[in-house]
């Protein structure tokens, strides 16, 4: 045996089923209904640690966060971006290319890529940005280089060169990129299918808010011309979108307020439509659009966007034990889904010879948000401060190492790594 083993005794898996984890060094060495620690009881580095029969997950890849560095680091940062994501159980994140400068240039996305590698705790990858300065020739060789294999492009809202309105710089996009992501909004998101199927290689719908446009997507997904193998469509959803609503919002002036954000919440049949549509496996991953903003702004003037990554999976294992969903599902839109459409190398699953990006989870646990915890956020804020749940993270191992446990952030531990991707 090697140095940095661990055994996670007594665990149970999203299918209802006994589970214990073997780790070596990085890697899932062994998956079992029960391992016999007896057999490495001469090993030094061994630690053994039974969860008491809590849930034992992959680690959370979120495929979309405004960690905002670099540019506007007062707001968030890649260190206290990653710590939030730790205590929350997301063990990857992708952080989105509106920074400041864009992430349009192979110079730039080369900078920001080593200030993630300094700073972040749990894995990382970066999407490219498309501009409307026709930046194709960027795009064609961070591809070539495969220093990225995704590129976002803004059709609706974005500052600076981000929103591409042009028809001729959006085809050569799509033509000459991998899998496109999209703030497409209402007839928006017919353009981005049609652009995907003359033009595309894939098409990720991202933070789909209502039934209307969620129905778009169906649509595309379910039309066989459309949705191929060649150019699939995806749809994401985020839990602002699925829990949140413009009733909640108006309930108080502090959420007219804080609950702004891009695109903007709907109504609660909204919110209904989103749920029966996750139940019948036509959303894909649920992605944060953690996007803070310090509270001081927000409450000054409408500033979009808000804080994500540290309530995503809690809210979501509530809502299993609301009845609402399963933990297969959460599993699937939240952990597989993600770590199959990115295309990432060995993450996303338990499974042996899989990178060690591993949860504990207590589903009984009952908790009030912002009260029973501290906010990692740099932002330190919540838009369900003081929501009663059920359901919280626990641990947070990256690569075999514990980064977050016992409501303590490792600061010893800095294990997050780059992804890789596989063609």
């Amino acid at each position: 045996m090697e140095k940095n083993n661990i055994i996670l005794k007594n665990g149970i898996d999203v299918f209802g089923n006994k589970i214990e984890i073997l780790i070596n060094n990085d890697i899932i060495e062994k998956i079992s209904e029960n391992i016999d620690e007896n057999k490495f009881q001469n090993s030094e580095n061994l630690k053994i640690i039974d969860v008491g029969k809590k849930l034992i997950m992959p680690g959370i890849i979120d495929v979309h966060t405004h960690m905002r560095e670099p540019g506007v680091t007062y707001k968030e940062d890649f260190e206290t971006g990653s710590h939030a994501c730790a205590k929350a159980g997301v063990t990857t994140f992708y952080d989105m290319p509106n920074t400041i400068p864009t992430t349009t240039t192979l110079e730039n996305l080369m900078e920001k890529k080593k200030l993630a590698s300094e700073k972040s705790i749990v894995n990382f990858g970066l999407h490219f940005g498309g501009s409307k300065n026709d930046n194709i020739e960027e795009i064609k060789k961070v591809l070539k280089n495969r220093e990225v294999n995704t590129v976002k492009i803004f059709m609706n809202v974005s500052t600076g060169e981000m929103l591409i309105e042009d028809d001729k710089i959006l085809a050569k996009v799509f033509e000459n990129s991998k899998l496109v992501l999209v703030h497409a909004e209402n007839e928006m998101i017919d353009k981005a299918i049609e652009l995907n199927k003359n033009y595309g290689s894939g098409l990720y719908v991202c933070h789909i808010p209502s039934a209307e446009e969620m129905k778009k997507v169906i649509d595309a997904k379910k039309n066989s011309k459309v949705n191929t193998k060649e150019h699939p469509v995806y749809a994401e959803v985020t839990p602002h979108h699925l829990f949140l609503n413009t009733e909640i919002r108006e309930s108080t002036e502090r959420n007219k307020k804080l609950l702004r954000m891009k695109p903007e919440l709907r109504e609660k049949s909204d919110n209904e439509f989103l749920w029966e549509a996750i139940n019948r496996g036509e959303v894909d991953t649920i992605g944060t659009d953690h996007a803070p903003h310090l509270i001081s702004e927000k409450l000054e003037k409408i500033t979009f966007g808000m804080p994500g990554v540290e309530t995503s999976l809690a809210l979501m294992i509530n809502a299993y034990n609301e009845g609402k969903i399963s933990l297969e599902m959460i599993q699937k839109l939240m952990c597989e889904n993600p770590a199959k459409i990115m295309k990432i190398e060995k993450r996303g699953k338990l499974k042996e010879g899989y990178f060690a990006d591993i949860i504990v989870v207590d589903p009984k646990k009952e908790w009030i948000v912002g009260v029973d915890d501290t906010i990692e956020s740099k932002c330190g804020w919540t838009p369900y401060e003081n929501w009663k749940l059920k359901g919280k993270n626990t641990m947070t191992i990256v690569n075999g190492k514990i980064v977050y446990q016992n409501r303590k952030i490792n600061e010893n531990v800095k294990s997050g790594k780059e992804v890789k991707f596989y063609d």
